[in-house]
């Protein structure tokens, strides 16, 4: 979705690196971008195929079914670490790009990313063409947090750590701020952090990502690049542990309180399961500050472990999809979109006015049949990009 060249990024490699240990340090982070993908096709196979069961945001502890609710509490990791990632293959990308010309890439490839949401990706979620409505989501929220990345990284990175800190820390002290539609501001605050609907030349637009939080994960990523381009392998993986490990006691400490970050939890009683469930429901539209903890910290985990990996299978074929998100992205969603058509056409709208499957382990059979064959399209992809660098618009994608 929002990976920066990997040629780009290999001209990142500091002085002195042998480019073994670059090779595997760059194949990281690929490969958690490439994780994230394959845990956001379950979400995705889950909204095709159970659309008459949605699930509210926080999930409900005391109603949901567990094996749904863990089956959504997986793909929470997603947005979070594919945001940051974003922002730290910016500042690779600046390595060996002024800041001007960084800014202007990421520019264009913000506004481009907010084009395709309002186009392709709309047209993959709606039931009717042209799309009756647009949904403001991951896609939208990365692109606007690119545009305003691009003004941010010309700040000091004391700075801009500063600034991601305010944002990711401080927001969940505007929830108070709540506007009705008609009020003074209403659009601009739906679009910045309160989840909202508003009608804009006969569109229906909902702002599903409000993106302020994620204009704050945005920066953050981008400020822990130095960290990629100037520690030996050994010393980044240890202060990427660390950090992981402390995000997750901070969520795990202020959780526990119960006095900041998201909305209480709650004791059920004579029901463990569904208590730690409660513990656990956190809201991600907007991402609240124990959300970005808890998904950061474990995604900041995972980036060292890969690290460690140093270029195994996994890594490989995790980085092949990391490689190319957007084509992943794209084509994913299309081909689910197909497969929902298909059932539709064949069996109707078993499920009031859609059709669905009565149990959850068909998506996940949907799930795991789908990895490979959406594999090989995106290999040949990745690799159709790193062979024709004169197709200049391969690169936005």
């Amino acid at each position: 979705m929002a990976s920066i060249a990997q040629t780009d990024q290999m001209k990142a490699i500091p002085a002195g690196a042998t480019p073994a240990a670059a090779t595997a340090r760059l194949m990281s982070i690929d490969a958690l971008r490439g994780l994230v993908m394959v845990i956001m096709l379950l979400d995705h196979v889950r909204e095709t195929w159970f659309l008459h069961l949605q699930v509210s945001d926080p999930m409900d502890a005391r109603t949901i079914v567990p094996a749904l609710f863990f089956t959504r509490l997986t793909s929470t990791i997603c947005a979070p670490v594919f945001v940051a990632l974003t922002g730290l293959s910016a500042y690779l990308f600046g390595q060996k790009h002024s800041k001007a010309e960084t800014s202007a890439f990421l520019l264009k490839r913000g506004l481009f990313l907010m084009f395709l949401e309002l186009t392709f990706v709309a047209f993959a979620w709606s039931a009717k063409f042209p799309p009756q409505t647009l949904w403001l989501q991951v896609i939208w929220a990365i692109g606007v947090s690119m545009v305003v990345l691009a003004a941010l990284l010309h700040l000091s990175r004391g700075a801009l750590v500063a600034v991601g800190l305010v944002i990711v820390c401080g927001h969940d002290l505007l929830d108070g701020i709540v506007l009705a539609p008609g009020d003074s501001f209403y659009i601009p605050w739906a679009m910045l952090h309160q989840r909202g609907v508003f009608e804009l030349a006969g569109i229906t637009i909902k702002t599903t990502y409000p993106v302020l939080p994620w204009i704050g994960v945005i920066a953050l990523g981008y400020a822990l690049g130095p960290w990629f381009s100037g520690l030996a392998a050994d010393d980044r993986r240890r202060r990427l542990l660390t950090l992981g490990l402390g995000m997750i006691a901070a969520f795990i400490v202020l959780r526990a309180l119960n006095i900041y970050g998201d909305k209480p939890w709650f004791v059920v009683p004579g029901e463990p399961l569904r208590t730690v469930m409660s513990f656990l429901a956190l809201t991600k539209y907007p991402p609240s500050l124990l959300f970005l903890l808890s998904t950061l910290g474990v995604g900041t985990v995972l980036l060292g472990q890969f690290e460690k990996l140093e270029g195994g299978n996994l890594s490989r074929w995790l980085s092949i999809l990391g490689g190319a998100p957007m084509f992943f992205y794209m084509f994913h969603l299309y081909v689910l979109k197909i497969f929902y058509l298909i059932a539709l056409a064949i069996w109707g709208p078993n499920k009031g006015t859609v059709f669905g499957v009565d149990h959850l382990y068909v998506v996940w059979l949907w799930y795991v049949g789908l990895i490979v064959p959406l594999y090989f399209p995106t290999r040949w992809f990745s690799n159709l990009k790193k062979r024709r660098k004169d197709i200049w618009w391969l690169k936005y994608l």
